[in-house]
């Protein structure tokens, strides 16, 4: 049986032992702004990862704003979420994004692989215009210019990729179809956007909220079938969405991106 003394303190000792972080886990919660952060250009540096809110098309609407942030970090693996709402103007008004900061400026023939995870949902109001999106680039040297964007869309919402082809009916006319690559069948557009050539795949039907893959095999594709370089160099690996109208809010569980 305890003494009495025991008993009084093994409701602290109980407390301190299960409860108390770690330096390592009051630095690391520190260390992450979880904020909202509402400025055309406004930035946070998590772990590996940038959010940026990039509401470089603002201007285009009549009203509206966009606001992010970063929920939780875990080793490699990030939370974050973003509200918008645009009204006016045909163009996209904003691409608030993660971006890896590891591992870029690799030449395309010396990465072995990208795996990446991607959990999300969706809420929104009345119809919307927007696509939910992995943006990459590539260029011809280390941190130079653009020469490809590379999207792999997860959703398309009303929206329609760059295409260098449209049908009668204006709508964009796929370069291939039924292509299978991480689980996955897409069709790819492809078109320019007066600065850069850019290659689109889209799911050939639905939306994936919950996507587990290795995008390597986008790029390989884009080798061996549209003439871009092996020598090219990945400059930038982004994901997030790119709404011209309407109000939605994005809510990203879990997300991670390596290049190996």
């Amino acid at each position: 049986m305890l003494s009495k003394s025991a008993l009084f303190l093994l409701p602290l000792f109980l407390s301190s032992s299960l409860a108390s972080p770690t330096p390592l886990d009051i630095e690391a919660r520190a260390s992450v702004d979880t904020s909202s952060h509402c400025g055309q250009w406004d930035t946070v540096t998590a772990g590996p990862y940038t959010l940026f809110l990039d509401l470089w098309g603002e201007s285009g609407a009549s009203s509206g704003s966009q606001c992010s942030n970063v929920v939780s970090l875990s080793g490699s693996t990030i939370a974050w979420k973003t509200t918008w709402t645009w009204t006016g103007g045909s163009g996209v008004k904003s691409f608030s994004n993660i971006q890896l900061n590891n591992g870029i400026n690799k030449q395309l023939s010396a990465i072995s692989s990208i795996p990446t995870t991607w959990k999300w949902s969706q809420t929104s109001s009345g119809t919307i215009v927007a696509d939910v999106a992995y943006d990459l680039f590539t260029s011809n040297s280390a941190g130079g210019s653009n020469v490809n964007e590379i999207m792999i869309w997860l959703a398309n919402y009303n929206a329609g990729p760059i295409s260098s082809t449209y049908n009668s009916a204006g709508q964009p006319v796929p370069a291939a179809s039924g292509i299978s690559l991480a689980g996955h069948t897409w069709n790819l557009y492809s078109g320019s956007n007066g600065a850069n050539n850019v290659f689109s795949f889209l799911p050939t039907s639905g939306t994936i909220t919950s996507f587990s893959g290795d995008l390597k095999p986008f790029f390989d594709y884009l080798v061996q079938h549209e003439g871009v370089s092996s020598s090219q160099y990945l400059v930038t690996a982004q994901a997030g969405t790119e709404p011209t109208s309407g109000s939605a809010t994005l809510t990203t569980s879990s997300y991670s991106l390596a290049i190996n």
